[in-house]
């Protein structure tokens, strides 16, 4: 009899028992990330050689053919298009412990304001039906230092329940399992839910299996369009040995293209030298593979990726969590003198648009601490290029931000 804890996801989404191989482990196991079957081809093998250096505006992509995709009702930037609503949570965040009745205070004001309903459970309902599969897409990259807080998740969870989504409906999930577990996603903290990572280790406490084969290989969709980077990157054993594939494809989890239906975005408010890295970010490279090399060309490769289907298409919601952010150091945040009680939550279905209130945030905090002197045009590039994708509103002045609190 199959382990009843351990699954993997048929063609159509029904869970049934299977192999060592082909499983989806929770959370609760330690040891899992997502399997969704389908057939791929051979595992590559790392390169001997490194890749020379290149300038990012020499480096093509495949963004003409993502701009041929034709567009959906629910692409992105969503019903709110250019608008941000910017909850203060007052003392919601004490050096870093969280006061969970503010934090839900401050979802259930940025949700009503947000949609202009009069209460919580209309507000999500707009966005949500109980048919729906609800991929809630976290940042745990920081560990216990700064990732999305649980708190938050709490707060999305409770509004997802009075809208009717079953918690065998959601989904918390990031490209990294082990990641999530460390951080504090696991299933004794999120009872029902599945938590779910492309890239993991096996039942044997490696990322490879007996063979010398990534226990992952199989959590990408090499049958939907990749995003397609002219750079490459060898990965191996010793160096990022999660890492699924390398070659000048980046291909989409399958979480993203097999799984979920709708994305609800969680970023944490943090640095990237003298920007915000948000809520673009942690939708591309947390949906993507081959990720490493996609730095050469930040800018392009923070936005395009989100221009393509499995985002553009099924993002509903960007919910900033700001309560503790840093400002220097991020984004791994393994600064912590840079860390402050920010104390502000973003809400909004335009992604360029809450970026771009964050990207405000965070320059200012920067040249208050005598960081840098003043903003940077070549810092906001990848606000510039997703807003000329049709992803959002970039300009400022064009931003419909609404200022609240909780108190």
């Amino acid at each position: 009899m199959p382990d009843p804890n351990i699954f993997a996801l048929s063609g159509d989404g029904r869970p049934d028992g299977v192999s060592r191989r082909d499983f989806l482990g929770l959370a609760a196991s330690g040891v899992a990330g997502i399997v969704l079957g389908g057939p791929l081809a051979g595992q590559e093998k790392p390169a001997a050689a490194k890749s020379a250096p290149q300038n990012p505006a020499d480096i093509a992509t495949n963004v003409d053919a993502i701009r041929k995709i034709p567009r959906t009702a629910a692409s992105l930037p969503g019903r709110y298009s250019g608008k941000v609503v910017r909850v203060s949570t007052g003392s919601a965040s004490v050096q870093g412990k969280v006061d969970p009745a503010k934090v839900k205070a401050a979802v259930d004001k940025g949700m009503r304001s947000l949609t202009g309903r009069a209460n919580a459970a209309e507000a999500w309902r707009e966005f949500v039906s109980p048919e729906d599969i609800i991929g809630i897409k976290v940042n745990p990259i920081s560990l216990k230092r700064l990732p999305t807080r649980p708190e938050v998740v709490d707060a999305i969870l409770e509004g997802l329940a009075v809208a009717g989504i079953p918690k065998s409906n959601i989904i918390i999930w990031d490209r990294r399992h082990f990641q999530l577990v460390e951080a504090g996603y696991t299933a004794e903290r999120f009872p029902g839910i599945a938590i779910l990572g492309t890239e993991m280790k096996g039942p044997n406490g490696d990322f490879y299996d007996e063979k010398g084969e990534l226990w992952a290989k199989d959590n990408i969709d090499r049958e939907a369009m990749p995003y397609f980077a002219d750079t490459e990157m060898p990965y191996g054993k010793n160096i990022l040995p999660y890492m699924i594939n390398q070659g000048k494809e980046s291909y989409f989890s399958k979480i993203v293209t097999r799984k979920v239906t709708k994305i609800i975005n969680v970023p944490v408010l943090k640095n990237t030298g003298g920007t915000a890295t948000l809520c673009l970010k942690n939708l591309a490279y947390g949906s993507l593979s081959n990720t490493s090399r996609l730095h050469k060309l930040w800018a392009k490769s923070v936005a395009e990726p989100c221009a393509m289907p499995p985002l553009r298409d099924k993002v509903i919601l960007n919910i900033a969590d700001g309560l503790q952010a840093c400002y220097e150091g991020g984004p791994a945040a393994d600064k912590p003198q840079y860390f402050w009680d920010a104390n502000v939550m973003m809400f909004g279905t335009d992604p360029v648009a809450v970026d771009q209130v964050a990207h405000d945030i965070i320059v200012r905090k920067r040249i208050e601490a005598g960081i840098q002197e003043a903003d940077n045009a070549r810092n906001r590039e990848f606000l510039d290029i997703a807003a000329g994708l049709g992803l959002g509103v970039a300009d400022a002045a064009k931003i419909h931000l609404t200022e609240l609190g909780i108190d």
